[in-house]
């Protein structure tokens, strides 16, 4: 029996998600989530799950940064991006980073099962238009390269700090001390290769979908 894991925010584009997978595949156990923490705990726990369809905006993830960290944590789940993102750029930037497919989400009912049936297959699956837009650049490529080597705590506390938290708060979403916080940020600088929090969150912003709108983390000793 298939376990299907489906990652959105939008109630009613999931509840299409599962309509899709159930008709391709009847019996398929389904799981869900709806932001990026519960995300995380859902492939935790399903890791040998057969497939993740995941929201390219899911809340508290940063562009492709979900997608990258996934694919180092979880090499062996097959990901398909959905996003109403439907720019031949963005869907080849998403294959680059090494979903296995993306599916737009104005595409039909047959559209999607197809899709689905496609990567269950080991195939990969996209519009055309992607496949024909120029492929990611070297500096994105090596963010990506460089946010593999996190921890899952570590990229945690990266978003955060991308979300604009201070480390006090970092501590207190993670439920952990500030000193534990600075630990972690000293040790992503180091992986990274960032001097100080700005370049880190920099650095990072190269994977978001626009990475000119990257906001600055607020200034705070190191």
């Amino acid at each position: 029996m298939p376990t299907l894991l489906i990652a959105d925010d939008h109630p009613l584009f999931r509840e299409a998600l599962r309509g899709a997978v159930q008709r391709v595949l009847p019996q398929a156990l389904l799981r869900e989530a709806d932001d990026a923490e519960s995300l995380y705990a859902m492939v935790e726990a399903e890791p040998d799950a057969d497939l993740l369809l995941l929201d390219l905006n899911m809340p508290g993830a940063q562009g492709f940064s979900a997608l990258v960290h996934l694919r180092a944590l979880y090499p062996q789940l097959p990901i398909v991006m959905v996003s109403a993102r439907e720019e031949p750029a963005v869907m080849r930037r998403a294959l680059d980073h090494g979903a296995m497919g993306f599916i737009p989400k104005s595409a039909d009912a047959a559209t999607l099962g197809e899709a689905i049936t496609r990567v269950l297959d080991g195939d990969r699956w996209a519009p055309a238009s992607a496949q024909a837009a120029p492929a990611a650049g070297s500096e994105e490529h090596d963010a990506a390269q460089r946010l593999r080597d996190l921890t899952p705590q570590q990229f945690r506390v990266l978003q955060m700090l991308s979300a604009g938290l201070l480390n006090k708060q970092i501590g207190y979403e993670l439920g952990v001390s500030e000193a534990t916080v600075k630990a972690h940020m000293t040790a992503i600088l180091r992986k990274l290769g960032a001097s100080n929090r700005t370049q880190a969150v920099l650095i990072a912003g190269r994977l978001a979908l626009d990475p000119s709108s990257v906001a600055l983390p607020p200034e705070e000793a190191e």
